[in-house]
């Protein structure tokens, strides 16, 4: 991981967030944990999948200028499908988008 950051709608604070800015970092993603306090932002992505991994989580594709283009609640053992305009994933845990009120078309930004 490439280091924390906040997560942030609006002006609002959603969640702290991790950053997964390499290629290692990336591929890792959130599998081996068993959740994920707040979310995972992993740069250079367009598509991501849950193989393996121990719980069901929200997606957010993201594009350059940080709107969300789409948002997909994906259960475990699942491949996404690319989302061709996206330059940012950010995931969280299922229902997570849902309680910070994240929708499409919401602009977001991540501070340090």
């Amino acid at each position: 991981m490439s280091g924390e950051c906040w997560l942030v709608c609006e002006g609002h604070v959603l969640a702290s967030a991790e950053r997964a800015d390499d290629r290692r970092s990336r591929a890792r993603g959130l599998l081996g944990r068993s959740g994920i306090s707040g979310a995972l932002v992993l740069s250079q992505c367009r598509s991501v999948h849950t193989l393996g991994m121990k719980f069901a989580i929200d997606v957010a594709h993201l594009d350059g200028e940080g709107t969300v283009l789409k948002i997909t609640h994906m259960r475990r053992n699942r491949i996404g499908v690319p989302v061709w305009k996206a330059t940012t994933v950010v995931e969280a845990e299922a229902g997570a988008f849902e309680r910070w009120g994240l929708k499409v078309g919401d602009q977001v930004e991540l501070r340090e």
